[in-house]
């Protein structure tokens, strides 16, 4: 009962903090531009507009709703779920009308709900589980995701701003998913408390800027995309999550395959 319960609020929270994505795009969109020498501007204009600071309220509670979903699930199938968000940052970025989204954007859309159908089916008879991590080894996970963020952010490797912006977001909020699990577990792991809120407070304002170069599906649907796919390859590798076996293994794979599909659509969209 615990896991479904997880996954039910998981997608709860996927649905608030895409909204709130979208809502967040449109008052930063219409700010002045951002100036990495000027950041306390920046977060003054933010602090200063309501529709902005009803997005980031939005978004902060769907984030509760998410730790609680990590108290009673393992992070992969938390983070699978939370992938399906990706199709409602498309409906609220299409301001509720579902004919101006492109093709694209419709069939990304159907595939994420396909693969959220197919991780319902896969934990049917099934009981996931997973365990305390290494400490070493998780935080080398932590360090290189935070660390590859700021790389991303700086340099861009080549990608466009938006897209460059977007990862850099996605890859410090998967990072700080992955502190918000190990918090879960207390004792120690309360120090994560720390490297939590830098990397939310990094990729948040990353994000919050690449708002600025274009709609919000490019940057959010990146994030989006990241923060999901990174921790799902954390649950197997440091959490030592396990795939159900027979049928429910291969739903499995397919609901992962098909949700990373569904956000590699929507984040190369050209709308």
């Amino acid at each position: 009962m615990r896991t479904p319960l997880g996954l039910a609020l998981s997608f709860l929270s996927a649905i608030a903090v895409n909204w709130a994505y979208a809502r967040e795009h449109d008052a930063v969109a219409a700010m002045p531009a951002f100036s990495a020498r000027r950041p306390l501007r920046f977060v003054r204009l933010l602090l200063s507009n309501r529709a902005w600071l009803t997005g980031f309220g939005t978004e902060t509670g769907g984030w509760i709703v998410y730790v609680v979903a990590l108290r009673l699930a393992p992070i992969a199938l938390v983070q699978a779920v939370g992938a399906a968000g990706i199709a409602v940052l498309a409906f609220a970025s299409a301001h509720g009308r579902p004919g101006r989204l492109a093709r694209v954007e419709k069939v990304a859309v159907v595939v994420a709900f396909a693969g959220l159908l197919l991780l319902s089916l896969s934990l049917v008879g099934s009981s996931p589980t997973d365990h305390v991590p290494e400490k070493a080894e998780v935080g080398l996970w932590i360090a290189c995701l935070a660390g590859g963020g700021v790389l991303l952010a700086g340099s861009g490797f080549g990608l466009a701003r938006a897209p460059a912006l977007g990862l850099a977001a996605g890859s410090l909020f998967a990072a700080g998913d992955i502190c918000a699990k190990l918090i879960g577990y207390r004792g120690v792991w309360l120090l994560a408390a720390v490297p939590l809120v830098a990397c939310y407070a990094l990729g948040t304002s990353f994000l919050q800027a690449g708002f600025q170069h274009g709609n919000a599906l490019r940057p959010a649907g990146l994030a989006t995309l990241a923060t999901n796919a990174l921790p799902i390859a954390a649950g197997f590798v440091v959490f030592g999550e396990r795939l159900p076996h027979g049928a429910g293994a291969t739903l499995q794979l397919a609901a992962f395959a098909s949700l990373v599909v569904s956000g590699t659509l929507l984040a190369h969209t050209n709308r």
